[in-house]
């Protein structure tokens, strides 16, 4: 690799937001370790990626960040590709709507291994890393179901609770360090997830602004954090 280029770790890689940031990265000048379920839909990622950014080292890995024994195995992994990782984004994540009451059985597991623990146990593997180096960035994309209840938030709201609370501990555990904590609580993003819904495009947030954001943050000087950011369709939540 080359160790003049910064290098960061994507999870949820292959589409919606995680697509797009690997793209904002890519453009920024970052090789890439990313992962997602499908090693199809990240080989697709790594040719789109290389026709715009032949120079760009991108390794993949295919992962079920639900399961801790993929989790590791791919931190493993990333260790042997980079022992330097610049910045770490928590992307990948599942959303169903559902009532605590109403839902089925093992939906809030389901929703913690993926949403939460997922970026517990990945940034407890790389963030030392970071730390013994003085310097880093760990992105959590948590929601706008992190700050406030909905109706048919579910077992989804609680684990996005649960993530900007990792990441609000994180940001004060580690600020000794020299270590940035951002988290990122997006409302309806246009991605599959909304996907056969009838409602018009500027309903929603446009993802490449999202990621946009995000790589803004991440070249701000090691003067400065952005702790959180909330970010909306204009005419406001879905």
């Amino acid at each position: 690799m080359n160790t003049a280029k910064r290098f960061a770790v994507l999870t949820g890689a292959s589409r919606g937001i995680g697509r797009a940031l690997a793209f904002a990265l890519a453009r920024d000048g970052y090789d890439l370790a990313v992962c997602s379920r499908s090693q199809a839909k990240l080989d697709e990622l790594q040719a789109e990626l290389a026709k715009v950014h032949p120079d760009i080292i991108l390794h993949t890995m295919a992962c079920d960040v639900s399961r801790r024994k993929e989790v590791d195995r791919f931190a493993a992994q990333v260790l042997k590709w980079s022992q330097r990782v610049d910045a770490l984004i928590n992307n990948a994540g599942v959303f169903i709507m559902g009532t605590i009451l109403g839902e089925e059985e093992g939906r809030l597991e389901q929703m913690l291994d993926t949403n939460l623990l997922s970026a517990y146990h990945l940034t407890r593997a790389l963030a030392p890393h970071m730390v013994a180096r003085g310097s880093g960035d760990i992105v959590n994309i948590c929601s706008v179901a992190s700050l406030q209840a909905y109706p048919g938030g579910g077992s989804y709201s609680i684990s996005k609770h649960a993530l900007l609370g990792f990441s609000r501990n994180l940001r004060n555990e580690l600020k000794p360090a020299g270590v940035r904590v951002t988290a990122v609580m997006p409302g309806a993003v246009l991605t599959d997830s909304w996907s056969g819904v009838d409602l018009p495009e500027e309903r929603f947030i446009n993802v490449e602004d999202l990621a946009d954001m995000i790589a803004g943050v991440l070249r701000l000087s090691p003067r400065t954090v952005v702790e959180d950011i909330v970010i909306r369709p204009q005419p406001g939540d879905i």
